[in-house]
């Protein structure tokens, strides 16, 4: 299986637990790599049967936009869910960050990985 791969990808989206946070919007950042097999792409230079970045990405920020969970994980498990079923992605590794959580880390997340490779 090759894999397709985007990263550093900021979104805003309504998140947190806390209820400071439930008012403001927040960045999250994504790296995501999607399982995909690019040879039918590549064999015919045909973009209909590659993996599309621009619609990904799209479909990405209208799930930010339209998201409001108190949890980085529920956040993570609905769009590796919305993504695998809308684009036929058979495996996927997804790492959402929130950045500037804690003034002792970077970023904290989650990771997690869904599908079959």
């Amino acid at each position: 299986m090759d894999r397709v791969f985007i990263e550093g990808l900021e979104v805003d989206t309504l998140i947190g637990a806390y209820d400071w946070e439930r008012g403001i919007r927040q960045c999250l950042r994504l790296d995501l790599t999607l399982g995909w097999d690019i040879r039918p792409a590549a064999a015919g230079d045909d973009l209909g049967k590659a993996l599309d970045y621009a619609a990904v990405t799209q479909a990405i920020d209208r799930f930010a936009a339209s998201s409001r969970f108190e949890l980085v994980e529920t956040f993570a498990e609905r769009l590796a869910s919305t993504l695998m079923k809308d684009f036929g992605i058979p495996w996927l590794r997804l790492r959402v960050t929130k950045p500037g959580v804690n003034t002792r880390a970077s970023a904290l997340g989650v990771e997690i990985e869904r599908g079959c490779l």
